[in-house]
């Protein structure tokens, strides 16, 4: 009998044995079948998680962020214990403890998925798991997944330790509204740092892996809360929170940006601009756009803020000046259904999804508003974050072709902001017409402002960067520079007379804006009056590969056609790189590379751009006196001659002084600059300087016609520039035009190009720079031509007109009526 038993319960141990066995081999089979061909879990060792790459301003300001995934990197050491505990206590308790996989864990969900015959089938994954499956596998819940899971998590556990992995995934786990990791989260949702939140918000945080859209904190508010009030219970029994910590958090109530608790942090950002936008368009063509929006840069822009806001003013002033001034009513051509007018909470609604501006501050912030009736002498608006109803008066509209009714109907989505005086709303619309502004810093090229249409939420195509438009007659200084650097100067006489060219499409007579020829003239007074003969006749004389070569050296065309009409501004270029070369007109002629960074750093800190490479010879030096600034030494390239650069810049000044822009630009400081009107005034420009900054502005249609009868350069860009830089002055300063050495002035007068006395003074009088050695030679325009070359007279013989001269040929003439006494340079025209 006790044989019998003894041999019972021995077959009973060698068939449990032998299940043991075989169950471990079955195992031990599908673990190492699985096992195999896993994907390598040492590289997350190295992983550099996608991050934000965020723009600063100079002063130090979150600008913009971009990002596909919308997260901030935190290492371990940085993330506070409140913080991983209330993770740990909601997703994984024994995490310090197990080995990747938690046994009693995995026993216990197989157990709740049996006794509900599969209706409740819940996760028993650590974080470890969470995240090999985050990282290296897919999401789904199939049981192949689940056991490669276990396989990679044990390995990873090998490998690192466990503030490594925890970093991994508090940094990586998506936790809804676009955030991916914690401290994206904590600003998402309070805008606050992880050091700032509460036990409650910690664990509001750590509920929301499970599936953050079913715990919305606006749609499943209760959900989440009761969730939240879990994650703090768990994170009292775990000994994380004491007792009374616990009372008091588990109380608050559930608190949100997004049920309006909080300020949004989007809020203290400025809506997206063109000149952020720039950046990310530069940034990801250098870098490429992977890596700027996953490489978590930190990018210092130069742009100034204040001047930023001064710029946008300052264009969309000019822009809704001239929309307003041909009266026609073009709205936002977006309505609101008839049925959705009836309650307001529906017309509100609809208003928020209307795709419209509202970016836009000129007078006041603009609103989208609805039209809810329309009458003789009034509309009656609902106006976005406004409360009740407004009205626009019949007043507001004078401006305007047709009255009320010829111009609204009843769900018409319109502008609106509020009016100066009284309760009532002043309607507004983004101009039809265009434009780009850019300002820079004349000696490091730094953009302090850029503006590249009316509106960025309107239109995201930068005018000032991206647009292609012929520069008109802001071509024409780099004509003059070719020739002041090939021995003109200022004095030299041209003649402006009518002038006829064979071109293959045919006979070209090119006319002057005034259809008036004005004889020989001083190049400064063609340059100041922009006379297109006189450029022309220059260019001629220069050659037309010469004048490419400037454009090309100075960055406004890669390629230029030595055509002769390009010398009056017809081949297209961007504002951007006309403003970039007036800056190297301002400098004395220095290299400027013009930039909207002045930094970048990469996600560990690390700098690996910087615009400024000057070499600061004793920035570190201890010795340098109070009052005394550090040596700066550059090796920038001389892109033209520092003398033709301050003669190019004298003769600019005049343009402002007495030219073309005399009437809209006045500033308090020295000046220079050139006006530009294309053929129709489809393209108006200026772009001018002071001894520190130098600005544009381009105005047009994106689709290019004729801005009408009057428009140029001087009347439509000139107030622009005058606008901003009035204060850009009282906060950057300016001063007179830096003299080059190797020259000396002498007095001309500028209508005749003569020569005056030292003491000469009046309005005809300016002293222009000629360069040492290089004195000017006197000429002679008289009835029946103009004395030049063997046949100049001797000036210093002319007295009068009507005077018998002998010339150095020894010829007698005899002085004309119209004697015009010039001064003519060797080798120039006459």
């Amino acid at each position: 009998m006790i044989r019998f038993i003894l041999s019972f319960f021995g077959a009973i141990f060698s068939l449990v044995t032998l299940g043991v066995f075989m169950v471990a081999l079955t195992i031990g089979g599908v673990f190492w079948m699985y096992g195999r061909d896993l994907p390598s879990h040492e590289s997350l060792a190295q992983y550099k998680p996608p991050t934000i790459s965020r723009i600063y301003s100079g002063e130090g300001h979150l600008i913009d962020e971009f990002a596909k995934e919308r997260r901030l990197f935190t290492p371990s050491e940085e993330i506070p214990d409140l913080v991983k505990q209330a993770f740990i206590s909601a997703e994984d308790k024994n995490f310090y403890t197990h080995q990747g996989y938690d046994i009693r864990g995995i026993a216990a969900a197989g157990f709740e998925a049996v006794r509900s015959r599969g209706q409740n089938v819940r996760g028993a994954s650590t974080i470890t798991q969470q995240v090999m499956k985050n990282f290296l596998l897919s999401g789904d819940r199939k049981a192949e997944r689940k056991i490669k899971e276990i396989i990679l998590a044990a390995r990873l556990e090998d490998t690192l330790d466990k503030e490594q992995i925890l970093e991994l995934y508090m940094n990586e786990i998506f936790l809804g509204q676009n955030s991916y990791g914690v401290t994206a989260a904590a600003q998402t949702y309070f805008n606050k740092t992880l050091q700032e939140l509460a036990p409650h918000e910690a664990a509001f945080l750590a509920s929301l892996p499970k599936a953050p859209s079913d715990y919305h904190p606006v749609r499943r508010k209760d959900r989440l809360q009761a969730r939240r009030d879990f994650v703090l219970k768990e994170m009292y029994e775990n000994g994380y929170i004491d007792q009374a910590t616990y009372e008091v958090e588990v109380a608050q109530p559930l608190r949100s940006v997004q049920n309006g608790d909080f300020e949004s942090f989007r809020t203290a950002l400025p809506p997206r601009d063109y000149f952020t936008d720039e950046i990310r368009r530069q940034l990801s063509e250098d870098f490429g756009e992977g890596e700027f929006f996953t490489g978590g840069f930190t990018v210092r822009a130069s742009i100034d803020e204040q001047m930023q806001v001064e710029a946008a003013e300052a264009l969309r002033t000019a822009l809704q000046k001239y929309d307003r001034g041909r009266g026609l009513w073009r709205g936002t051509e977006q309505t609101i259904p008839t049925e959705a007018l009836g309650d307001e909470a529906s017309w509100r609604e609809a208003l928020r999804n209307a795709e419209v501006s509202r970016d836009v501050d000129l007078g006041g912030r603009w609103y989208p508003a609805v039209v809810l009736t329309v009458a003789d002498q009034s509309l009656t608006v609902g106006v976005e974050n406004n409360e009740g109803t407004g009205t626009v008066p019949r007043s507001d509209i004078k401006w305007m072709k047709g009255n009320f009714k010829d111009n609204f109907t009843v769900g018409d989505v319109v502008l609106v902001r509020k009016a100066e005086e009284g309760d009532s709303w002043s309607l507004r619309q983004v101009p039809e017409v265009q434009g780009g502004f850019v300002a820079m810093d004349v000696n490091s090229g730094r953009v302090l402002a850029m503006q590249g249409g009316f509106s960025y939420q309107d239109s995201v195509f930068n005018r000032a960067t991206q647009a292609q438009r012929q520069p008109g007659s802001s071509f024409k200084p780099f004509v003059y520079a070719a020739a002041l650097d090939s021995g003109y100067s200022p004095a030299t006489i041209v003649v402006d007379a009518p002038i006829e060219v064979n071109t293959p499409q045919g006979l070209w007579r090119p006319k002057n804006s005034s259809n008036k020829f004005y004889g020989p003239t001083p190049l400064r007074t063609g340059i100041e009056r922009s006379r297109n003969l006189m450029t022309i006749r220059l260019a001629q004389e220069v050659s037309m590969p010469v004048v490419a070569g400037y454009a090309e050296r100075f960055g406004v065309y890669d390629h230029m056609g030595p055509f002769l009409a390009n010398s009056l501004g017809s081949e297209e270029t961007t504002l951007y790189k006309m403003v970039a070369a007036y800056a190297m007109f301002a400098n004395g002629g220095e290299r400027v590379e013009p930039t909207l960074v002045d930094r970048i750093q990469d996600r560990y800190g690390e700098t690996i751009y910087r615009h400024d490479d000057r070499d600061c010879v004793n920035c570190n030096s201890a010795n340098i006196a109070p009052n005394a600034a550090p040596t700066i030494v550059t090796n920038r390239e001389q892109v033209m001659d520092a003398i033709t650069a301050y003669q190019l810049t004298s003769m600019m000044k005049g343009v402002v002084d007495r030219g073309t822009a005399s009437r809209t630009v006045n500033l308090p400081v020295p000046t220079a600059g050139k006006t530009g009107t294309t053929n129709d005034a489809k393209d108006v420009w200026f772009v001018g300087f002071t001894s520190n900054i130098v600005a544009g502005c381009y105005i047009g249609y994106d689709r290019p016609r004729a801005l009408g009868r009057g428009a140029s350069g001087g009347g439509m860009c000139g107030p622009v520039f005058q606008s901003f830089m009035e204060e850009a002055v009282k906060k950057y300063g300016g001063g007179p035009f830096d003299v080059p050495p190797g020259g000396h002035f002498i007095k001309i007068d500028r209508f005749t190009g003569g020569r005056l006395p030292d003491n000469a003074s009046g309005e005809y009088v300016v002293a222009e720079y000629f360069r040492d050695g290089a004195e000017p030679i006197f000429g002679l325009a008289y009835d029946g031509g103009f004395a030049m070359g063997s046949d100049l007279p001797l000036f210093d013989e002319v007295q009068q007109s009507g005077q018998q001269v002998t010339t150095s040929t020894g010829q007698t003439t005899t002085v004309g009526p119209k004697a015009n006494f010039g001064t003519v340079s060797s080798g120039g025209l006459y």
